[in-house]
Formats: structure tokens, C-alpha cells, sequence
């Protein structure tokens, strides 16, 4: 197997009434640079945990994470806090913007949790204009809809040029036509080289992306209509 991140036979083990049980079992996956790829399934069916495991957000019980060949659960903290910084985008579930700080500002916060030289405000200002918000730069999160989080969240997660960007249910709680523009980001994304992986439980993302997955019982299979 290779690719740009490999997950080789991740499992996550938890206890729940004295029973020890697999929210994710035995899963591998290759993404590729380019790639958009969809998981789909229930609530409960471990996408979130598998998600968690391949941004470095979440050790698991058995099995490797590689990013660009690299072992990332073998990094110390430091370094792999960095590569997570440097290299992953991540848009996690719901509203995750800082309410005390501008849209602007929220976008802005990845380039300075390390040390950096360049033009964060210039390249803030691109990708707002990217995900269609720039008009709202100095608005705060509690002016904007679901919709225009979502983007600046969007933004957020790509003001470090990362190689691979992932998304937690980033339609969930949107409408039908504000689903679709997110998801044709995605695409563009994806077409100019960053990898995207997402999960979902709306069967409507599946026309967009080039390989799709079903996760049930935390067992991840190809998508079968």
C-alpha cells in the first residue's frame, strides 16, 4: 500500500459494560494526492474515530498511520503537533470558530500556533475570497450562517498549504444548496492537489469525489449503491 496518508489495520478498542468492542476494525486506506475521498455511514458507525486516528488526533490500539512514509505515532508530541499543523488540514464537526475572535483572525490562528515567515494576512485574505466570505473578514462568528462557518472553517484549515485536508460531517447541518456549494470546494480542492477526505452520512455527497466508502460497525468497505 502506498499513498500520501496509509492506515494499515487501525483498530480502537473501548470497554463499554464490562465488554471490550472495535469501533474500528482493522481498517486500511491509501489517499493518494488529488484524491477526494467520501466515507459514508451511520452515527455510531466509528468514521469520526477513524478520522481522529489519521489526523494524529487519536492513538490507536493496534495499527500504523503513515503520512508521506512516516509513522507519525512514532513522532514525539512536539513533532507530531507540527506535522499536524504543517502538512493537515482539519474542518472537525460543528461550529468549531473562536466566538471572541473575527472571522479574519480565526483563519489566521494555525500560522501562529508555530513559528513562521510570510504574508498571513495577504494569504488569509486569498483563501476567504476562495470560499466566497472575504465580505465577511471582520464579521464574528455569531453574524454568520451555518453555511458561511463552515467556510471560514474551511479556510481556516488550508492557511498552511496542508497536503492532505480532512472533514468531519462539514454538510451535516447545512440545506441542500448550501451542501452543494461546500461540496464543489471540495472538488476544487482536491483538482488543484491537496487530498481530501471526508465523512458523511448524507447520501447526496456522493456524486462529488472520486472513490467512496461505506463504514458500518466500525468495518470499512467500498460503497455499493
Amino acid at each position: 500500500m502506498t499513498g500520501l496518508l496509509e492506515l494499515q489495520g487501525l483498530i480502537k478498542e473501548y470497554e463499554r459494560g464490562g465488554r471490550t468492542f472495535n469501533a474500528v476494525n482493522r481498517v486500511s486506506l491509501a489517499v493518494d494526492p488529488g484524491d477526494f475521498i467520501s466515507i459514508i455511514g451511520r452515527s455510531g458507525s466509528g468514521k469520526t474515530t477513524l478520522l481522529n486516528m489519521g489526523a494524529g488526533l487519536l492513538r490507536p490500539t493496534a495499527g500504523s498511520v503513515f503520512f508521506a512514509g512516516q509513522d507519525i505515532y512514532d513522532l514525539r508530541d512536539k513533532a507530531l503537533s507540527f506535522l499536524r499543523n504543517e502538512k493537515i488540514g482539519y474542518v472537525p464537526q460543528g461550529q468549531s470558530l473562536l466566538s471572541n475572535f473575527t472571522v479574519f483572525d480565526n483563519v489566521c490562528i494555525p500560522w501562529f500556533l508555530f513559528s513562521r515567515e510570510g504574508d498571513v494576512e495577504g494569504k488569509a485574505f486569498l483563501l476567504l475570497e476562495k470560499v466566497g466570505i472575504s465580505h465577511l473578514a471582520a464579521a464574528y462568528p455569531k453574524e454568520l450562517s451555518g453555511g458561511e462557518m463552515r467556510r471560514a472553517a474551511i479556510a481556516r484549515s488550508l492557511i498552511n498549504d496542508p497536503l492532505l485536508l480532512i472533514a468531519d460531517e462539514p454538510t451535516g447541518d447545512l440545506d441542500a444548496q448550501t451542501t452543494a456549494e461546500i461540496m464543489s470546494l471540495f472538488s476544487r480542492i482536491a483538482q488543484e492537489g491537496t487530498a481530501v477526505l471526508i465523512v458523511t452520512h448524507e447520501l447526496d455527497t456522493l456524486n462529488y469525489g472520486n472513490r467512496t466508502y461505506s463504514m458500518d460497525a466500525g468495518n470499512l468497505l467500498p460503497y455499493r449503491a
